[in-house]
């Protein structure tokens, strides 16, 4: 058996547009439909939502037969939840609230074998097929995915440094933390805020790095495209939902 390939790694290396959605709703049904609608790349997100690190199983595997790449967002930078994703297959991750380069650091080791890192080494798990994948320990490496995101202003600043860290293959902007790091909570519009992802888009793609963010704002997130990100999220599956039902709704009761 062959080491799975990441599709998604491939094309960032290629710097080709990934367009992307968040699921912050649990449960495999909702992520296997998400997979069919289109996405490169869709979040199981567990940092701000009610999944948890055992829902994420089955959510993996309902998306495994699509072309739809899985992201998981584990709840923080934590060597043991960063593990457990790990084994169970996921191949991306999205590392939130990361500072600095000793931090981008520590991610990098919790994603890496002795001796280059720190994960623990199991047998009889997924990522490596359940034992059949020849060599997966030394190989795991080549097809694992890191991405660290930038949700401050002084993570902004330190751009430089967490790009230099060894292993660290994206780096993702979260506008919102951004905002309320710059004093301006809830309102990720403002004009100072504008600029601040601006020069995190273009800083990123200074220090050689694909930039990344999510955006439900569709015409900001053409901005961003423009600015330099190569893999942007548009939406999120509770927000359209609700948009949808509640414009359903509108409709009716205007009739």
């Amino acid at each position: 058996m062959m080491l799975p390939k990441n599709r998604f790694k491939k094309a960032l290396k290629e710097g080709r547009q990934q367009i992307g959605l968040w699921n912050s709703i649990p449960g495999s049904l909702t992520a296997e439909m998400l997979a069919t609608c289109g996405y490169e790349w869709v979040v199981i997100d567990t940092e701000h939502a009610l999944t948890d690190i055992p829902d994420t199983l089955p959510m993996l595997q309902a998306m495994a037969p699509y072309r739809t790449h899985a992201v998981v967002r584990p709840a923080s930078n934590d060597k043991v939840l960063i593990k457990r994703l790990l084994d169970f297959g996921a191949q991306t991750l999205l590392i939130p609230y990361v500072q600095n380069a000793f931090e981008a650091k520590a991610a990098v080791d919790a994603i890496r074998y002795a001796p280059r890192g720190i994960r623990g080494v199991a047998g009889m798990m997924r990522a490596s097929v359940f034992q059949t994948v020849p060599d997966y320990h030394r190989k795991a490496e080549e097809e694992l995915c890191l991405i660290l995101q930038i949700e401050t202003a002084e993570a902004v600043d330190r751009i430089p440094e967490i790009a230099r860290v060894d292993g660290v293959d994206a780096l993702f902007i979260g506008p919102a933390d951004l905002a309320a790091s710059m004093g301006h909570v809830g309102d990720m519009a403002h004009p100072d805020v504008v600029a601040m992802v601006e020069r995190a888009i273009h800083a990123i793609r200074d220090a050689g790095l694909p930039a990344g963010i999510l955006s439900t704002d569709l015409e900001f997130a053409r901005r961003c495209i423009e600015w330099g990100t190569t893999f942007t999220a548009v939406g999120v599956d509770m927000v359209l939902l609700a948009q949808a039902a509640r414009a359903l709704s509108a409709r009716f009761r205007e009739e």
